[in-house]
């Protein structure tokens, strides 16, 4: 067994037709070439129509999720996945060995559908690497201490090679996609948008919370508060972004990110002047959002009032459930919300003013604004977020055939 471990971690795309996995052998070979004992985990097959994907099970069960007969079936997809590329390697010559992710040592929590990482037991990957094999890994699922399966909430696979390759104090971590890196902006919609060659662990975390799609959230955040780095690379051309702890000091902006279909609330009191009495009827606010599962995001709280943001049309539901708290309540559907991240704004002033001039410049109207050390995010209307992102991506000079730094 060698003492460096790589964990090579292929999604639904890069597993889901034989040309792809051929790729994601030749990704296995390289790093055992180099060295490495190699940890390989997998996500299910392809997309819905396909028959094994995530949705497609789902759809058995009439999109019935969380529950633990549904997670059941759900780690299916995966565990197909792990057992066809382990039968593959073996036949072109690497010993493989097709694990869940019980197996491999995830031990979950038994919250179904959405599962937290309770820890990682490195040992049974140490098993069979010492006997010269690479263990292939069903991702997005583990089981509870009584043995029950649960997956771990969309995009799990991420999670799942972040968290043993931290277990196994892993040299490499490398989540393979169709796409080489982070990108600066969504390609789809900003064509000019490039790849960033390094990021760190928070700016790529702030970046998957607030709407870039490479790396999930809590894949993203599990790196972070456990400072492991990692590398998102293409399939097909093996290059892309790493992300450490290393800062860039020349570039306030790293990437901009877009998010649609919010809901503006801004929370009037009304004629409450007690202070004692407007806090408890803040408390009682928040209380009825939590029970009600609506998650909020972008909260301001001060003298005139509160404002949050929540996910989808959600107005009239907001109104129903604070109707009777002699609060005046306004919402606005139809909201997008424009973030632009950077470890380096923390040492640069003038980023809301950048911000703020390149949307004005195009005539965006700016309905609120919250703002971090890595992070300022402004909420606009949603038929003028692309143009928003877009302007923005150009006033930070974030384009192909830009300097950087």
């Amino acid at each position: 067994m060698s003492d460096r471990v790589a964990v090579l971690k292929f999604g639904g795309t890069s597993v889901a037709t034989p040309e792809h996995r051929a790729l994601a052998r030749r990704r296995v070979a390289e790093a055992a070439q180099e060295g490495y004992g190699v940890v390989a985990v997998v996500s299910a097959m392809g997309r819905a129509p396909d028959p094994y994907a995530t949705d497609s099970l789902l759809a058995l069960v009439d999109g019935r999720a969380r529950t633990r007969n549904a997670d059941l079936l759900l780690a299916t997809g995966e565990t197909i996945s792990a057992a066809i590329f382990a039968e593959e390697l073996e036949a072109n010559g690497t010993a493989a060995v097709a694990l869940t992710g019980a197996q491999a040592g995830i031990v979950t929590d038994e919250r179904f559908g959405d599962a937290t990482i309770r820890h990682v037991d490195p040992e049974p990957l140490r098993t069979v690497l010492r006997h010269g094999a690479v263990p292939v890994v069903a991702g997005f699922q583990g089981a509870s201490e009584s043995g029950t399966v649960a997956t771990l909430g969309r995009g799990g696979t991420d999670l799942s090679a972040v968290a043993i390759g931290h277990a196994l104090d892993a040299e490499r971590i490398d989540i393979y996609t169709d796409v080489s890196g982070v990108m600066t902006a969504d390609p789809r919609r900003v064509p000019d948008a490039r790849t960033i060659e390094r990021a760190t662990l928070e700016e790529v975390t702030e970046l998957a919370q607030h709407g870039a799609k490479v790396m999930h959230y809590k894949a993203a955040e599990y790196a972070r508060r456990t400072q492991t780095s990692y590398a998102i690379r293409g399939l097909a051309t093996n290059r892309g972004t790493f992300v450490d702890e290393t800062v860039d000091h020349h570039r306030p902006v790293t990437g901009v990110a877009l998010s649609g279909r919010l809901t503006w609330v801004r929370v009037i009191r009304g004629d409450i002047e007690n202070p004692t009495k407007r806090m408890e009827t803040e408390l009682e606010m928040f209380r009825r959002i939590a029970e009600a599962a609506i998650s909020i995001d972008q909260v301001t709280i001060n003298q005139a009032g509160v404002a949050f943001v929540v996910e989808g049309e959600r107005g009239n539901d907001v109104r129903r459930l604070l109707g009777d708290l002699n609060l005046a309540v306004r919402v606005r559907e139809g909201c997008a919300k424009l973030s632009v991240v950077g470890n380096g704004m923390r040492e640069a002033p003038g980023v809301i003013y950048e911000l703020t001039s390149a949307l004005a410049e195009e005539n965006v109207e700016i309905i609120h604004c919250t703002d971090s050390n890595v992070t300022i995010s402004v909420l606009v209307p949603a038929a003028d977020g692309e143009r928003a992102e877009a302007a923005a991506h150009r006033r930070f000079r974030l384009a192909v055939g830009d300097p950087v730094g």
